[in-house]
């Protein structure tokens, strides 16, 4: 199988997306910061997914091309709801993950004509704690200093169970070669983008159904912050005891939660 890569052009940039499934029902899906593009483990995601196929059609969407040197989560999340209005979507569920998660509660909150559900997973509402700016200045510092291995490695060691990344640390590694300068030039801005995100004081303004799903064990968002959030919001919420950050992609059940949340 081969996912093929598309892109939507707006007035103002390009942004790569690809599809699979084939139900009626629609999702997004926005990824978080990554080293590479999502864009480059499309058909790994869409296997991962496999499961909800039959009954939705999941559009994954990258950021923008040409990426501007400041770029905000809030304009992340216009530029992303631009994509999805340029091709024909509307009143569909909702997926993102750390800070894709932060991308679609704005766009909850600022294009609610968008969204009918959405599952946040291991994501806040506010990353102004000393513990995830620690985590993030770290990232910005060894990709600033050209230092991908070991970026590569604490990145994944930050976001992934032990038993995870000592299964994966060897192709973790290999990943070193496959990343350009401008890679790493994405990476740095989309981690300084997150800085100073906080929105607790607008989620109010979200009304359609909200899933939560984290870990206990997470160690860029930690459990209290994203408690913050879910009661904030006052939605559902469900926390396993292991695994990390990626959660969402360790946890074998994780997709079900996800089908069975949207289902209803």
């Amino acid at each position: 199988m081969a996912i093929e890569i598309k892109q939507v052009e707006t007035d103002g940039f390009k942004m790569k997306y690809c599809t699979f499934g084939t139900g009626s029902k629609t999702i997004v899906m926005i990824p978080g910061i990554s080293l590479l593009s999502t864009m480059m483990f499309a058909d790994t995601t869409a296997m991962a997914y496999k499961e909800l196929w039959d009954d939705y059609t999941i559009y994954l969407f990258d950021r923008r091309e040409d990426m501007p040197d400041v770029y905000s989560v809030h304009d992340m999340s216009v530029d992303t709801a631009r994509a999805v209005k340029a091709l024909g979507i509307e009143n569909a569920y909702f997926f993102g993950t750390s800070q894709g998660g932060m991308i679609i509660q704005v766009i909850a909150i600022e294009f609610p004509e968008l969204v009918s559900k959405m599952v946040l997973g291991s994501t806040v509402s506010c990353v102004k704690n000393l513990e995830s700016k620690a985590i993030l200045k770290k990232w910005v510092e060894l990709a600033e200093a050209g230092n991908i291995h070991e970026l590569n490695i604490s990145f994944a060691e930050d976001v992934y169970s032990e038993n995870t990344f000592r299964r994966f640390k060897r192709a973790i590694s290999a990943m070193d070669r496959m990343v350009k300068p401008e890679d790493v030039r994405r990476f740095i801005i989309m981690s300084k983008g997150i800085h100073d995100f906080d929105i607790r004081d607008r989620l109010n303004n979200i009304h359609c159904p909200v899933l939560l799903i984290g870990s206990k064990k997470d160690k860029v968002f930690d459990l209290a912050r994203m408690k913050q959030t879910v009661d904030i919001l006052g939605c559902e919420s469900y926390f396993y005891d292991d695994y990390s950050h990626c959660v969402y992609d360790e946890a074998p059940d994780y997709k079900l939660r996800i089908k069975k949340f949207f289902d209803k």
